[in-house]
Order: structure tokens, then C-alpha cells, then sequence
């Protein structure tokens, strides 16, 4: 299920970015669940009674002369819609009604999207300086004061109040987010396995803020593409873009289940697509990484091999996914993906008894017991797979944290080596011995 997009908009100096940080930042209102990894410069990941949702600020408007102001507005403001399940219409209470606000509050009508207004700079809620905004017919204005806080939780009970309640996934279908920079190539790729296949079930347009969701079956199995390419190329691909892009890409890996990385053979693998294959990690997803453009690469027999193993120099992890290296263009290998998407499916899924994990537990021991502490002997007794999806082994012992980094890793290469887990995380959880 997607986590639904709230977007703060409105005109310039009305206090939007205050009101985010506000939002954001107020620990008794809203607790950011992955500290460092879901803080963007312009949006949020965030919880308030139990319901998650992306904030997103839509600051940062120019600073351009030559663009007239009301214009940037509206671009702001179009993209904003485009995405968001959810507009917050933030005006000064303080200057008033502006012509601006009208005109905001007329995109906001014509999008169809749901939309609250809300009042900023209203230091006392019994003040009557909002009432002029019952003007713009939005109904009753929401009356907040960034700058102390007051009438934030009211807010953020409002918002809640009124987020769509969200789709519910497909029963059995794989959802396959195809990830990765612009201009890569991952739109090409999913026409390219649509097209030749002819499989397609229906064109079912996702809403605009998502990317597009396409469906598809192959050996009887149910996918949902991800698309995350649905921005429309500029000429510049300014702060706005990039930012919603990146806001895409987050809430893609969220809706996963395997994520193909797809990065450009020509300039090969780069700090952003490491990024993004750590995201996807790091959530616990599948990953397939899938070289595109490999028709342009300067190569000889030893290219793909050569490839690997620099990638795999810079992060280890991606020892564990596999690589693909296609042509969406000439539609060299694109076919083998759908092949891979089962491997790695099945290998997400794969659950291994508890007598076998116990038995290759004392196999490892046997070969390498863990580091002692001092005076404390180190003690690990027993295993088992906990869970799937991903792949999950708990490991049982006297003095779990005591337990060494290093001898944590010997422990899921020795579970990986016997069985295999590909394309997939596995987690290895230490847990003290009960009794």
C-alpha cells in the first residue's frame, strides 16, 4: 500500500517552511521512523495517530528576476498537485488575503485533488484574523502559529482526518519497481518486456502523483511494474524535479518487492545509484541490478565480468544481487529479466527448516568459534529462520551483544553460502538464549 503525499502550498513568506519544520520537527507530534535516511531537504517522512504519510514542502520558490513570481507559483503549485494525495493551503492570517491566494486557491478547485485551508501566523486561535479566507470558499480555515506551535496537533488531526484510505495491492502480484537515475533507460525497458511479450493485462493509469502501474502475467505469474520515470523531461531539470523524483523513488521502493536498479553502461555505476541501491537494501526489498545501454559499451569478453567485480569492490553487498546487461534499445537479454524477477521472488520467499539452520550453525562453529570477551565466555547455542521476505535468521546465545561485528558477517556468508538467498538481504538477529 502507498504511503500518501501531503503537499504545503501557497504563496511566498507565508511561513510554509516553518510550518513543515514545525510539523517535522516537533517530536511530540510527528516521529520520523528512519532517522537520517527519510529527511529530505523538502520532504518528510512521517506518523501521527497511528496513520503515515509524506509531508512535502513546496519552498524554495526562485530567486530568478526574470521569472515573474506568479508564474513560479504555479509551477510550484502544479507539481505539487501532481503528486500529492492531499494539498494544505497555507496563508498569512497576518497580511491577509492576497490576489495570489485567489489565484492558488482557483488551481487547487480545477485539480479535483482534496485540499484544506490553513491559516498561519494566528497567535491566538480566538482571534477572528482568518475570517476573510472564508472568501476563498474552502470552508473553514485551519488557524496554526509556526513560529509557537499552537494548534499544529488540531492540524495534523485534520490531515489525518482526511487521507484517502489507499489501495490495497494486488493479492499475489509481484510489484517490481524499476529504479534509477533520469534518462536511463527504465521507461524503454518496461515497454520493451510489455511489448514483445504482448502479456499485458490492461493499461491501468496510476494517479498522477504515482508513477505509472502497469500489469502484466509471464509463466502464469502476476507483475506490477513500477514505473518511477513519469516526470516529463525539461530542458533544465530543476530543483523541483528532482526533488519530486527523489520523493518518487522512496515511496516506489516502499511499494516493492524487488527493485531493478537500471544504471547506464556508458557512465557506469555512480554515487546516486549506489544511493539508491542502499534505499532499496535497506528496506529490506529485493534488488536486481540491470546494466542498460550495453549495445554502447566499449567492451571485450571480459567486460560484464570486469563490471561485476568493480561494482562489487565499491559496495559488498552487491555480491549477493545479480546483474543483468541489456539493450532496452535492441531488446538484447530484456527478456531474461522476467526470469530473474521469479528467481529472486522465489529466493525472497524460501524458508529453510530449523534442523537444517541448526546444523550449519554448528558446522560454522566447528570451522570458527566467536571471539571471547574477557572473562565472559561467548556461548551461541541454537538457530532459526524467523521470517521471510526478506529472508530472516535469529541467532541465539548467552551474550548476544557481545557477539562481534566481523563474526556477525562470517556467520550470514556461511547462511548464504549454503543457501544462496539471491538478490535478496538476509538479516541475522542475535537474541539471548531463554532460561
Amino acid at each position: 500500500m502507498s504511503i500518501p503525499v501531503v503537499a504545503l502550498v501557497g504563496r511566498p513568506n507565508v511561513g510554509k517552511s516553518q510550518l513543515f519544520n514545525r510539523l517535522v520537527g516537533d517530536e511530540t507530534a510527528i516521529v520520523s521512523e528512519e532517522a537520517g535516511t527519510t529527511r529530505d531537504r523538502h520532504f518528510a517522512r512521517a506518523e501521527w495517530n497511528g496513520r503515515r504519510f509524506w509531508l512535502v514542502d513546496t519552498g524554495g520558490l526562485t530567486d530568478d528576476p526574470r521569472v515573474a513570481m506568479d508564474r513560479e507559483i504555479r509551477r510550484q503549485v502544479e507539481l505539487a498537485i501532481g503528486e500529492a494525495d492531499l494539498l494544505a493551503f497555507v496563508v498569512d492570517a497576518k497580511s491577509g488575503l492576497h490576489p495570489s491566494d485567489a489565484r492558488v486557491a482557483e488551481l487547487l478547485r480545477e485539480s479535483g485533488k482534496p485540499w484544506l485551508l490553513v491559516a498561519n501566523k494566528v497567535d491566538d486561535p480566538r482571534a477572528t484574523d482568518f475570517y476573510e479566507f472564508y472568501e476563498l470558499g474552502a470552508g473553514d480555515p485551519v488557524p496554526v502559529s509556526a513560529i509557537n506551535g499552537k494548534g499544529s496537533g488540531d492540524l495534523l488531526d485534520v490531515i489525518v482526518g482526511r487521507l484517502p484510505g489507499g489501495a490495497e495491492a494486488e493479492d499475489d502480484a509481484l510489484h517490481v519497481a524499476i529504479v534509477g537515475r533520469p534518462n536511463v533507460g527504465k521507461s524503454s525497458l518496461v515497454n520493451r518486456l510489455l511489448g514483445e511479450e504482448r502479456l499485458v493485462v490492461s493499461d491501468q493509469a496510476g494517479t498522477t502523483r504515482d508513477a505509472i502501474d502497469t500489469p502484466m502475467r509471464f509463466h502464469g505469474r502476476s507483475f506490477v511494474f513500477i514505473d518511477t520515470a513519469g516526470l516529463r523531461r525539461q530542458t533544465k531539470i530543476d530543483d523541483g524535479i528532482e526533488f519530486y523524483s527523489s520523493l518518487r523513488t522512496r515511496r516506489a521502493i516502499e511499494r516493492a518487492d524487488i527493485c531493478v536498479l537500471v544504471v547506464d553502461a556508458v557512465d557506469g555505476l555512480n554515487n546516486q545509484d549506489l544511493k539508491i541501491a542502499t534505499l532499496a537494501w535497506e528496506a529490506g526489498r529485493g534488488l536486481i541490478l540491470v546494466v542498460n545501454k550495453w549495445d554502447l559499451a566499449e567492451k571485450d569478453d571480459k567486460a560484464t565480468a570486469k563490471f561485476e567485480k568493480d561494482a562489487r569492490e565499491k559496495v559488498p553487498y552487491l555480491t549477493f544481487v545479480p546483474f543483468l546487461f541489456t539493450s532496452a534499445l535492441t531488446g538484447q537479454r530484456v527478456q531474461r529479466l522476467l526470469e530473474l524477477l521469479l528467481r529472486v521472488a522465489d529466493e525472497r520467499v524460501k524458508r529453510v527448516s530449523t534442523s537444517q539452520v541448526n546444523q550449519r550453525l554448528q558446522e560454522l562453529l566447528a570451522r570458527l568459534q566467536p571471539p571471547q570477551a574477557a572473562g565472559l565466555e561467548v556461548r551461541l547455542n541454537y538457530a532459526t529462520q524467523v521470517d521471510v521476505a526478506p529472508p530472516t535468521i535469529a541467532v541465539f546465545g548467552n551474550h548476544p551483544d557481545l557477539v562481534e561485528e566481523h563474526y556477525v558477517r562470517y556467520l550470514h556468508n556461511g547462511f548464504r553460502e549454503a543457501w544462496g538467498f539471491t538478490g535478496n538481504p538476509l538479516r541475522i538477529l542475535l537474541r539471548r538464549k531463554a532460561g
